[in-house]
């Protein structure tokens, strides 16, 4: 098995399976630059590894993570194309090869948009989903202006993009945002079945099929994801925004 491990990420590939886990559970997973960097570098590399025929993306039972780390993302915002966070993203919408996640606790901001480029998505019960961006005085990010909507339908997406409630288990597989509801004890286990499923077929036909599916959307979805980083950047600056931070980091 190979095993590549930061402090707050850890990855490893073992039967065609490629795990990245956050490993931040004091501080509720929050995603960090460094962070970013290591799922980024994860993601392009094994794309590339022969070895590597699907990726698990999990958190905790307790957590899957609660988004930005606030206080880093304020000292390291998304200046360009190279910041890890866009390299993330990219990454994460442009893999070859099929994504899982497993999603326990909250889900926020990043945690939730993420998911929308994932091949297939299990959560348990306790999952909770938040897209908080209009709160903190920014916009959504990901490409999910497009995505959310195209999965949900647009009052729907508008209702949780618009005011950045929270969301269940059930609100989400009902909007085709989750596959399917598993106990926490089991989420693992099943997901790591699924991921077994994929390891066993034939790795160009997983692809390409993948490759089908997403070419429709693939410019557009590259597209957004520029047009909401430079929104982004320019309401990340704003006063409102700034207030809505400091608010924030103050609790």
């Amino acid at each position: 098995m190979d095993t590549l491990a930061t402090s707050m990420i850890v990855t490893s590939i073992e039967n065609g399976v490629c795990k990245i886990g956050f490993n931040r559970l004091d501080k509720k997973n929050a995603i960090t630059a460094a962070m970013y960097q290591a799922m980024a570098t994860a993601l392009v590399e094994g794309n590339k590894n022969s070895e590597v025929k699907v990726f698990l993306v999990h958190g905790a039972d307790e957590c899957f993570t609660a988004g930005n780390d606030l206080a880093d993302f304020l000292k390291n915002p998304p200046s360009n194309g190279t910041s890890p966070v866009i390299q993330f993203l990219e990454a994460v919408s442009t893999s070859e090869k099929p994504i899982i996640a497993a999603v326990s606790g909250r889900a926020v901001g990043v945690g939730t948009t993420l998911l929308m480029h994932c091949d297939m998505v299990y959560c348990s019960p306790q999952a909770k989903f938040s897209m908080p961006f209009s709160q903190l005085g920014l916009c959504p990010e990901a490409a999910s202006s497009y995505l959310f909507p195209a999965i949900a339908g647009y009052q729907r997406a508008a209702e949780f993009l618009l005011l950045g409630e929270t969301f269940g288990p059930e609100q989400a597989r009902d909007m085709g945002l989750v596959n399917r509801i598993v106990d926490t004890d089991q989420l693992m286990t099943f997901a790591l079945a699924q991921c077994a499923k994929i390891a066993a077929l034939p790795a160009t036909s997983i692809r390409t099929t993948k490759m089908l599916m997403k070419k429709g959307q693939a410019q557009i979805v590259a597209d957004r994801m520029d047009d909401e980083n430079g929104h982004f950047r320019t309401l990340l600056s704003s006063p409102e925004a700034r207030a809505a931070f400091m608010a924030f980091l103050g609790k």
